[in-house]
């Protein structure tokens, strides 16, 4: 049997596939190019926005069209939401939930028929959007096997308690809960013995990590640090109410842990942050950015990079309001990145009934603007950088006879090609 993979969305979705792959595989299957004719496509889709709903169901036609005899099996968020209007598209077999997905493999591999959608599927197609009876207990662990056999994403924590007015994933993924520190430290034992040498935590609200348990995020990040084989690790986000002093000072004390945060903001307006839910306001923010630098950046070191999320036309935005969020990025917290989203409506969510929307129009124009001031702002990080020693992981693509990597503070630097360098840690100077 022959089976093609394409994903959608986050680092989250990544991993997962790649741990359905490794099952596949295991069960005997072959894994084909997603442009290939195959026998099963799976989708792992995505549904933070309209335009990522949209790709996904165009992936759908797309494999269809390819091979009209094949079986479809659509998971990920979108499956989650939008799971009864999937399975009304032409060629989808399966679609399976948020809960489902530790029987992925093993019912597709069976040939069963189509697995019932979860009753009930909470806010989603009956518009039923309650919190308080919308549980997962389920929590499918995931790592996926290295990008370019050099870094692994691993999936500690998933769902999301916090129900922001905009925000789907609490009913795509469910409430906050983790993978148990036994079970992440075997997956990363498992990554070790590949030959990876960074990972890159993983979960929707990473920082949560332990909750309803004894363990924590910090009880975590020093069970990683001890195996042998992981030179580096990175958080791929964390939200800045969760950073604590006692994680800062750890990671500072001279850990695996990288000088790279990803920490998303949304809006650097406090009358946005407050109307949206949020848990903190650009006072906590700062502060948080502020705690960090301090700790980490010595004279003749590198700068910490951070990478910031926006979410740009949240309903209620103003041009005066943006401007606080686009100044508050500027001349307070001097990101390394900002990965701007505009705000997409999403059904079933309280933002979506609000009404003041903003238009589509302004919306993309202050992306645009967001994106110029990423570039200036990235150009003046990499500045500031220049002359400093770091360390880089190479990669073991080629491109043009060279080749790249990342410092450990993610800037990306490049050499001539030389395979000999391909998964090694080199020190430099920027």
């Amino acid at each position: 049997m022959k089976i093609a993979f394409t994903t959608l969305g986050c680092k989250l979705n990544y991993a997962e596939t790649s741990t359905y792959e490794r099952g596949f595989i295991a069960a005997g299957w072959e894994v084909v190019p997603w442009s290939s004719v195959a026998d099963v496509y799976l989708v792992n889709s995505c549904s933070v926005t309209e335009m990522a709903e949209k790709k996904s169901r165009n992936y759908i036609r797309r494999a269809h069209k390819t091979a009209p005899d094949a079986k479809i099996v659509v998971t990920g968020c979108y499956a989650q939401l939008r799971g009864n209007k999937l399975l009304e598209i032409d060629g989808v077999w399966k679609v399976f939930g948020a809960n489902e997905k530790g029987v992925l493999v093993q019912t597709t591999v069976e040939g069963v028929g189509p697995l019932p959608l979860m009753s009930p599927r909470v806010g989603t197609d009956s518009g039923d959007s309650t919190p308080s009876t919308y549980k997962y207990s389920n929590t499918f662990g995931a790592y996926s096997s290295g990008e370019e056999r050099t870094r692994s994403f691993l999936k500690v924590q998933d769902g999301c308690d916090n129900f922001c007015a905009y925000c789907t994933v609490p009913y795509a993924r469910g409430r906050s809960r983790s993978i148990p520190m036994c079970e992440v430290e075997k997956m990363a034992r498992n990554i070790a013995a590949k030959g990876v040498k960074e990972v890159v935590l993983t979960g929707v609200n990473t920082g949560d990590y332990g909750r309803g348990t004894d363990e924590s995020f910090l009880d975590l990040l020093k069970m990683l640090n001890g195996i042998d084989g992981i030179e580096r690790y990175r958080i791929s986000s964390i939200e800045p109410n969760l950073i604590t002093e006692e994680i800062v000072d750890w990671i500072a004390s001279g850990t695996k842990f990288l000088r790279h945060f990803h920490i998303p903001l949304q809006s650097g307006s406090d009358t946005l942050l407050k109307k949206v839910g949020r848990r903190y306001d650009t006072a906590l923010f700062a502060s948080r950015i502020d705690y960090i630098r301090k700790a980490m950046e010595r004279p003749g070191q590198s700068k910490v990079f951070f990478g910031i999320d926006v979410i740009v036309g949240l309903p209620g935005e103003t041009e005066e309001l943006f401007m606080e969020t686009y100044n508050f990025l500027k001349e307070r917290i001097r990101p390394a990145f900002i990965h701007v989203f505009p705000y997409s409506r999403r059904p079933g969510t309280r933002a979506a009934t609000w009404p003041d929307q903003v238009q589509d129009s302004v919306k993309t124009e202050r992306v645009a603007r967001l994106e110029a001031l990423c570039e200036e702002l990235h150009a003046a990080f990499v500045a500031e950088n220049k002359g400093l020693p770091e360390q880089v992981l190479w990669e073991s693509a080629q491109k043009d006879g060279m080749m790249g990597g990342y410092t450990g503070n993610y800037i990306r630097i490049e050499r001539p090609f030389d395979p000999l360098k391909a998964n090694t840690i080199e020190d430099i100077v920027i």
